[in-house]
């Protein structure tokens, strides 16, 4: 029987959640009922902006509500990313979800508890100091009275403000919160039920698809929609600069994009082999992207003055490729009108900026516009841009009807913006003691993240220059931290061995950031860094570093074969903290899947390009990590209980490149600086492994 009150109720919060949005549209949205529901049955739903694209956020912030709260796990169901139900929410990245999103709800929870606890004092007539929280349930342990959630809310709203300087649970005294409980969702997962962009069906819907030029940069000189026209069911779509076609099925709209006939114009021919070139000599005008044109530039010190007392100096330029996400969904979205309201279902991490993107194109007020994202297959910072939503928009509102448009994979893999390619100046100098006295870096397009050093260096010289990049370019895990780790921990292993000095001992030397030497020192320590007997062909490389809060360390095991320079990772091992640990499962899957990910681009990840066409097009021509690559994996976890949570989405990613690049130096003598290492397998200068 349909619930009309249930409905109500909904209705009640939803309006409760407007009038939050409405008078900020932040995270900071200040009623309980914003994020947080408890029904008359003792259910408990929370609201999040945040997105589900594997990494588990669903796990970690039902652990959040359910600490505070004091309520089972199986109680809590999250609703997330969906703006016509959650407050908004600038986007799932930056490793942010732990820090920000985790203890938000963790302060609603708190706050609601306590306003519980009142309700119930007040209805016995007692202190609240009496009185605590259990199972969901309010009891007075002097009477043995208990009264449930349910009963004390009556399913109604909270339509409260809650102390946003509530007290919280200390790690020491966690529950639910520093476990790792069965993943939320995790049966319906492994056994098909889970529902994807992909997978949704909508009353009347029909399939769509998008014409693409060969080459990027190229315009459109003239179309024959004749042949298409012809076949039954078909409607082509011109919108603008976009042209599309819809159809029943996908079979047939990709029979009708077939049929069209387009001539192209290209300009732009930029190559892969002129890349760092390019780079280096394009600086961004200003006006080009204003996000990117206030480029870093720090100084401390005088690195002149530094040089000059120096006993030693080095300087290398080290160089990466555009790498893509590659995820195993690519781009879907299903677009449905009603009247001039809009709904997309979308894989996306930025709802809410999807939203204005779809307002932005159809000249429609955000509150007409409702962005929901089901549970998403991978992400990695390559979802961030709502260009399939529009596209589906446009060829729903041409056919009235909703539709559903996939990317193919050859499209996801060369209209998707890749991770930027960048190439990094790094000039240093030491004392005779090696002691760092001067440091100066240049980062040419990749970006600033993770650009400043950890070590100790009384003079620096940090510089960050944008450029004009022939490839479409945007967010990757980790942002630029990982090129930027890349050359540092390549440089200090240079140095260390120009000075005759061990690379660990060389790091700690020059270190004063505990937290980074608490890793370096754990990872060692699990790695038998100190006893390490490599033999011929064999090698160990160490690399550390600091991101978004959090602090990792690898070392590396490598072969090198003599007589074939074939490359075999033999062993990785990496120390991670991020303060007090709120899933040490969920942690673990994190770091190893970093690493596995950054193997790929530490190896043979590379976009390949000629004159403007994307020549590694699908998974046959694009390498990733394939089950035979990946080796024993031993991760250690600091739990800093002493210290708020940071993310763990992005940092351990960092580590894994300048490890096996200082690794494959110990074992060969070859010098590697540029990503990928061994696009065939093999190290350049060993024996088959070429030049």
């Amino acid at each position: 029987m349909h619930d009309e009150r249930a409905d109500t109720r909904r209705l009640a919060v939803t309006a409760a959640q407007s009038e939050d949005r409405l008078r900020g549209g932040a995270p900071d949205a200040p009623l309980i009922s914003s994020w947080l529901h408890i029904g008359a049955d003792g259910g408990v739903e929370g609201y999040t902006g945040k997105v589900e694209v594997g990494q588990n956020a669903r796990t970690a912030l039902a652990q959040a509500v359910a600490e505070e709260l004091r309520v089972p796990m199986d109680v809590i169901q999250l609703i997330m990313a969906d703006t016509d139900r959650t407050p908004f929410d600038a986007g799932t990245f930056g490793s942010q979800t732990t820090p920000i999103m985790s203890r938000r709800l963790r302060t609603v929870a708190a706050a609601t508890r306590e306003l519980l606890i009142e309700r119930a004092a007040s209805h016995w007539q007692v202190q609240p100091s009496t009185l605590t929280a259990l199972n969901g349930c309010v009891l007075d342990s002097q009477s043995g009275q208990m009264i449930s959630y349910g009963t004390l809310t009556q399913g109604e709203p909270l339509v409260l403000p809650y102390r946003q300087d509530t007290p919280l649970t200390p790690p020491q005294e966690w529950m639910v919160a520093g476990t790792s409980p069965p993943k939320v969702a995790g049966r319906a997962i492994v056994t098909g039920q889970r529902r994807y962009t992909p997978d949704l069906i909508r009353p009347g819907m029909w399939a769509g698809k998008g014409l693409r030029p060969r080459a990027l940069g190229a315009t459109l000189r003239s179309l024959d929609i004749s042949a298409a026209q012809t076949l039954p069911d078909v409607h082509v779509v011109r919108d603008g600069a976009f042209i599309g076609v819809v159809a029943p099925d996908r079979a047939r709209a990709t029979e009708a994009l077939a049929a069209l006939h387009a001539e192209w114009e290209q300009t732009e021919r930029v190559s892969a082999g002129d890349l760092f070139e390019y780079l280096r000599s394009h600086p961004a005008p200003p006006a080009e992207d204003p996000a990117r044109a206030a480029a870093l530039h720090e100084e401390c010190g005088s690195v002149e003055q530094g040089r000059n007392a120096a006993a030693h100096a080095l300087r290398r330029t080290y160089t990466h490729a555009y790498i893509a996400h590659a995820p195993l969904e690519p781009r879907a979205a299903v677009a449905e009108w009603t009247g001039d309201q809009l709904t997309v279902w979308t894989g996306t991490q930025r709802p809410f900026g999807v939203r204005g993107e779809l307002a932005a194109a159809f000249n429609l007020p955000e509150g007409r516009v409702r962005v929901i994202v089901p549970d998403t297959g991978g992400a990695y910072g390559g979802k961030h841009t709502g260009e399939v939503a529009i596209e589906a928009a446009r060829l729903a509102r041409a056919a009235g009807r909703p539709v559903k448009l996939i990317w193919t994979r050859e499209e996801e893999f060369t209209w998707a913006y890749a991770r930027p390619a960048g190439l990094i100046d790094v000039e240093s100098a030491t004392l005779v003691d090696g002691t760092l006295v001067a440091w100066e870096c240049h980062n040419y397009n990749s970006g600033a993240a993770g650009i400043r050093t950890p070590y100790a260096v009384p003079h620096q010289r940090i510089v960050f220059h944008p450029t004009h990049s022939p490839l479409r370019q945007g967010s990757y895990r980790a942002l630029a931290a990982t090129a930027n780790h890349f050359a540092r921990e390549s440089h200090m292993d240079e140095l260390a061995h120009h000075l005759g000095r061990d690379p660990l001992q060389f790091r700690l030397q020059n270190l004063q950031d505990e937290r980074l030497r608490a890793v370096l020192e754990a990872a060692a320590e699990q790695f038998g860094w100190e006893h390490a007997q490599p033999g011929p062909g064999q090698g160990i490389g160490i690399a550390g570093g600091t991101e978004k809060g959090s602090y990792v360390a690898t070392c590396v095991e490598v072969e090198v074969v003599p007589a074939s320079g074939l490359l075999q990772i033999v062993r990785v091992v990496q120390a991670f903290e991020c303060g007090a640990i709120v899933n040490p499962d969920g942690l673990r899957n994190q770091v190893e899947g970093a690493i596995i990910q950054g193997l790929g681009g530490a190896l043979f990840e590379a976009v390949d390009f000629q004159d403007g066409q994307i020549l590694t097009d699908r998974f046959s021509r694009y390498r990733v990590p394939r089950f035979a690559d990946i080796p024993p994996i031993e991760t250690v976890l600091l739990d800093r209980q002493d210290l708020p949570s940071a993310g763990a989405g992005e940092t351990p990613i960092i580590g894994i490149a300048p490890a096996i690049g200082n690794a494959v130096f110990a074992a060969s003598g070859v010098r590697l600086r540029a990503l990928p290492l061994v696009p065939d397998g093999r190290v350049p200068g060993v024996a088959g492994g070429g030049t």
